[in-house]
């Protein structure tokens, strides 16, 4: 590729952070296309960060050679991120940027605006947000369905992260769009020692899930499932509240009287690093997701996993981690059951998952075929301009 571009990426709430998957996908591709040469710009969201008031003033002109922009953002429930994407088409319309790529579905409303002033436009759709819970209803169900609606009238190309949502915008839009998964990176595994200190944790002591405490993630499943499995080892449930505190009291609630059950809150760094390394079993219990980077995460630390049987897990995870029936509380006690009680059974999937996952998806070979993608759309533009 001889052509060095100029690229703007907004979306996301704010790089570097692990507030959500968008984030890590944002981070890994802007970091390592400006690596390569090319001028990013990621135009981060003001506001309250999930994990903690301590990192909402947190600001940084640039990281790892990205030009980081924050962006004006009414940072109120419901108009954080319309705001933010408004503010963002804004700037990307009026920048030198060859390449505008918008994240999500709700971001993607705005994606007219910088297409009106001539932008090359290309939209990640990272799931089918209006199934999430906390967007299923009134304007900000309309709003997600519009952004993808205009996703596919005004987007040069759609990218997916999934067979299943690839097949969804054929038959429902008849829009073709291209498959570029999310990856990992094979990390360095930790030893016990900040979990121990800190949760009294230790090395297969513990059944894990770690992301947002939002509903669709179906924590709620898994407390009650294992509220019901007989095991010593104990629950740990590591995540930042998202929105509401509503959900997370009902996930206290359910917990009640299980002293085997533990809450971290958010995580990251090192201590983040050991509760991946130190796992018996990661449990992804979802009942929605996009392509879920905490699996691809678990995973390439050589866990053991079990996840729901919705399309966008299976997927991923193929016969490399076993897989209960969405929704069925009783169905994944049985599972949690069968893996305490066999651990043959679960050093079984321990020892083919980092290898698998590892060679499957690779963040070098995703932006690789993304550049690829923006090329393409370069050199159209350069064509149809003279």
């Amino acid at each position: 590729m001889s052509k060095k571009m100029t690229i703007a990426m907004f979306g996301h709430k704010r790089i570097p952070s692990r507030e959500g998957g968008v984030e890590i996908v944002v981070e890994n591709l802007s970091t390592r296309m400006a690596a390569g040469g090319h001028q990013v710009t990621c135009y981060n969201r003001r506001g309250h960060h999930v994990s903690g008031a301590e990192f909402d003033a947190l600001k940084t002109c640039t990281y790892q050679g990205v030009r980081i922009r924050s962006v004006w953002t009414l940072d109120k429930k419901g108009l954080a991120a319309m705001t933010a994407s408004l503010s963002a088409a804004v700037c990307t319309a009026f920048s030198r940027a060859d390449v505008v790529h918008i994240h999500a579905e709700g971001p993607a409303f705005m994606c007219w605006l910088p297409k009106l002033l001539r932008k090359r436009v290309v939209v990640t759709i990272h799931g089918l947000d209006w199934k999430r819970e906390k967007w299923k209803q009134g304007f900000a169900s309309k709003y997600i369905h519009a952004g993808e609606k205009m996703a596919v009238r005004h987007a040069d190309e759609i990218i997916v992260l999934s067979r299943n949502v690839q097949d969804y915008f054929r038959t429902t839009y008849g829009r073709e769009t291209v498959w570029i998964p999310n990856g990992v990176c094979r990390p360095e595994r930790r030893i016990a020692k900040q979990i121990t200190d800190k949760f009294g944790l230790w090395k297969d002591g513990y059944i894990l899930f770690l992301g947002r405490l939002v509903p669709e993630k179906g924590i709620h499943y898994l407390i009650e499932a294992f509220r019901g499995t007989k095991t010593n080892k104990k629950l740990v449930i590591a995540g930042g509240k998202s929105g509401t505190d509503a959900y997370s009291r009902k996930l206290n609630e359910l917990a009640q009287g299980d002293d085997r059950i533990l809450f971290t809150g958010f995580v990251q760094g090192k201590l983040l690093e050991e509760l991946y390394s130190n796992a018996y079993v990661y449990v992804l219990p979802s009942d929605v997701e996009g392509m879920p980077l905490s699996l691809l995460e678990a995973m390439s630390y050589g866990n053991c996993c079990l996840v729901s049987s919705i399309p966008e897990c299976t997927e991923v995870v193929e016969d490399k981690a076993a897989v209960f029936e969405k929704g069925n509380v009783d169905a994944l006690r049985q599972a949690l059951q069968t893996l305490c009680d066999h651990p043959a059974q679960a050093a079984a999937y321990k020892e083919n998952a980092s290898d698998f996952i590892c060679d499957k998806y690779n963040w070098d070979d995703v932006t690789k075929k993304t550049l690829e993608l923006y090329d393409e759309s370069f050199a159209d533009q350069q064509v149809s301009v003279s």
